[in-house]
């Protein structure tokens, strides 16, 4: 490869990244947003202040935890080219990324059993903001997925290696950003009940 093409690959990569921290600021900023309106709405009379979270989000926050480990460890397995274990810890990644939605809409039904609703007549305001908080924080996720499954399958297609990882750099760093954000939230949600 020549310095010509080095130096054009090294400031696509920075660009990329750069990308990616603005939309990751985006996002910090349209939580901070959110959660800032929830600490101002606690103070409203009509505020639940006995409501509990359901145990499955504390599972789904160690479930989210431990696919930013996978992804972690993927990562060097990529680098030390032992692709088997790599396939393995993405594809564990993924499964362990569908488990957390899957958790949260299982906590999602839980609340609803215990009476506490959404959206419509019988919601309030505090379980419509978890409701928010939690959808866009999914939708997000989802993005996520969407980054993961192209990570894998560039990875099936052997595009990672030592000097070429600006691909799955840059879906852990999202990966990661996600996992922290939900971290963020459920501790934001437990403390400010």
């Amino acid at each position: 490869m020549d310095l010509t093409q080095d130096t054009t690959d090294h400031r696509i990569g920075k660009a990329k990244k750069m990308m990616l921290w603005f939309g990751i600021a985006s996002m910090v900023m349209m939580f901070a947003g959110i959660t800032s309106a929830y600490v101002v709405s606690k103070n409203r009379p009509d505020w639940i202040t006995d409501f509990q979270l359901p145990e499955t989000l504390y599972w789904s926050t160690l479930v989210i935890v431990l696919s930013s480990i996978t992804f972690i460890l993927a990562k060097r397995a990529v680098l030390k080219e032992n692709r088997t274990s790599a396939t393995v810890l993405l594809l564990t990644t993924l499964a362990l990324g569908i488990t957390f939605v899957d958790l949260q809409f299982e906590s999602f039904s839980e609340i609803i059993a215990s009476g506490y609703y959404f959206t419509g007549s019988e919601s309030t305001i505090t379980t419509s903001f978890i409701y928010v908080v939690v959808l866009l924080h999914l939708a997000h996720l989802a993005a996520g997925l969407i980054v993961l499954s192209v990570v894998i399958y560039n990875h099936f297609k052997q595009r990672y290696k030592k000097g070429q990882m600006l691909g799955i750099e840059l879906g852990a760093t999202f990966w990661h950003f996600l996992d922290i954000l939900w971290v963020y939230l459920f501790v934001f949600l437990y403390f400010f009940r």
